[in-house]
């Protein structure tokens, strides 16, 4: 069935290249671009109020003393990843109908999470910083069924092409190409870190913000959507969304 489906995509825009014009060899190499294409995309739930509030004013400190960072804003969307993965493009429509299914039957509008510390994933000398939740039986099995349900569209490994691109064209970043590809083995299960990014500062001043008392606080899960990954792991332009309220 994938393959017959295959062919009738591949088809149509053969047709399509075909009616603008396009020579048979162009179109060859057309189609082989998009049977290759891969996109870096992000699973994720988005935060309510409550975690949004935070996040800004946590975001709104860090521009403070790093003006270089980013604002929360269209292009960098607070969320929680449940998973960051390699996916074939044209396999992208499949991937959404999976993860829909397991994100509809999880209920995740009604979970209850704590947001408990501040962190940092250092990268040189400035750091990715974030607000953590305690994960949850619920959270571990969601990303759980996520991560079986995507499985079979991803990829090991891209580079930049895969993410949105960085504001001055430049090439993304080694570490984050290579975070997105071991994400799986490293972020997942007992190795979960559910966060919120919040914006990006000098390590040594994120080593004293951590050492600051951290007041907890409960949020909720508000919906859940797939983005393309753009400059520092950022939810950098949205694919899909869904409103899963009861």
């Amino acid at each position: 069935m994938k393959y017959l489906t295959n062919l009738v995509i591949n088809g149509a825009t053969a047709f399509a290249l075909a009616m603008l014009g396009v020579s048979v060899e162009a179109q060859q190499v057309a189609l082989a671009s998009e049977q290759t294409s891969v996109t870096a995309i992000d699973i994720l739930l988005e935060p309510d109020a409550t975690m949004l509030q935070h996040s800004e004013a946590n975001n709104a400190r860090l521009l403070k003393v790093y003006p270089k960072g980013f604002a929360l804003d269209a292009a960098h969307r607070p969320h929680i990843t449940m998973l960051q993965c390699y996916v074939r493009t044209a396999d992208l429509d499949q991937v959404y109908a999976v993860a829909y299914k397991v994100l509809a039957s999880a209920h995740v509008n009604v979970m209850k999470l704590e947001a408990f510390k501040y962190y940092y994933i250092p990268s040189k000398e400035i750091g990715l910083a974030g607000i953590v939740a305690k994960p949850t039986t619920e959270l571990l099995k969601l990303q759980e069924d996520l991560i079986a349900a995507v499985a079979p569209f991803t990829v090991k490994t891209a580079d930049s092409a895969a993410f949105v691109p960085t504001p001055d064209g430049s090439a993304h970043d080694p570490f984050l190409i290579e975070y997105v590809s071991t994400f799986v083995p490293k972020s997942s299960g007992e190795h979960f870190n559910p966060h919120v990014t919040t914006g990006v500062a000098p390590r040594e001043y994120l080593d004293k913000m951590l050492a600051e008392p951290f007041e907890p606080f409960t949020f909720s899960p508000a919906g859940a959507a797939v983005y393309q990954l753009g400059e520092f792991g950022t939810a950098a332009k949205k694919l899909k969304e869904w409103d899963l309220k009861p």
